[in-house]
């Protein structure tokens, strides 16, 4: 079983409304951890989750946060701030663009993608550490990038760009580990495989994940709260000696 958390420790959940997100927020308030979940655009659906994690005895707090745009990521961490010391972020937050070929990609598109995936995560990571290095005055903590399998297997014919960002999460994670391991931080990352959420929706092929299913060892997709539970593990002191390690939850794909 994962440690309590101290009670007054915040984790910080960027897309922390829906699927893995949300799933997170639930597992990590179980754990004693007050959650403050970022979301883009669904006011409903993060109000739910809030809801959800009080009516478990946890205590959350949501922000409207487009990771894209540098003021919504200042906005989400000043209001953490005033909900508890930080000790954790999720890196969740993430888009795809609809399936097409490299070859049919605008540069608004690419744009957009790097923007959210890659320069929100980096820009999340920024304030957290701000926050937590014992450099700055902090108590350490952790820092969870979500990346993908996509970026070990390229994703071809349908959004080579999302696995691309997804790459740059793992070498986030690799350099930012080592740069602030003696100071307290320990990052990792998780690479999800096909899980069952929403997101292919978003790229529209919502039967994508049930389509290839077949492809995984396993022989079925994992749920948002096998993602979840690893997640969270790595948030705990379970995990005290790993940091700038990527771990697949993928079913063995």
């Amino acid at each position: 079983m994962a440690e309590q958390a101290p009670s007054a420790r915040v984790a910080i959940i960027t897309g922390g409304s829906r699927g893995i997100g949300r799933a997170t927020a639930m597992a990590a308030a179980r754990r004693g951890w007050r959650v403050v979940i970022g979301y883009a655009s669904n006011e409903e659906a993060a109000r739910e989750t809030v809801v959800a994690v009080e009516l478990a005895g946890g205590r959350a707090l949501a922000v409207k946060c487009d990771v894209g745009v540098e003021a919504d990521i200042l906005a989400l961490f000043k209001a953490a701030d005033g909900f508890g010391p930080l000790g954790a972020l999720v890196n969740n937050a993430g888009i795809v663009g609809p399936t097409a070929r490299v070859e049919d990609f605008s540069a608004a598109r690419i744009d957009r993608i790097m923007r959210v995936n890659v320069t929100g995560s980096f820009l999340c990571a920024r304030e957290a550490v701000r926050r937590m290095s014992t450099r700055h005055g902090g108590q350490g903590g952790v820092i969870v990038n979500l990346s993908s399998v996509a970026a070990l297997l390229g994703s071809a014919n349908t959004y080579v760009d999302y696995a691309a960002s997804k790459g740059a999460i793992d070498t986030l994670t690799i350099g930012l580990a080592q740069e602030v391991a003696a100071e307290g931080i320990r990052v990792a990352g998780i690479r999800p495989g096909l899980i069952d959420t929403d997101i292919h929706a978003s790229g529209g092929d919502p039967d994508r994940h049930h389509r290839l299913a077949g492809s995984v060892p396993m022989r079925r997709i994992g749920t948002a709260d096998e993602v979840a539970n690893a997640i969270v593990w790595l948030m705990s002191d379970e995990a005290s000696y790993v940091t700038g390690a990527t771990l697949n939850v993928s079913g063995g794909r």
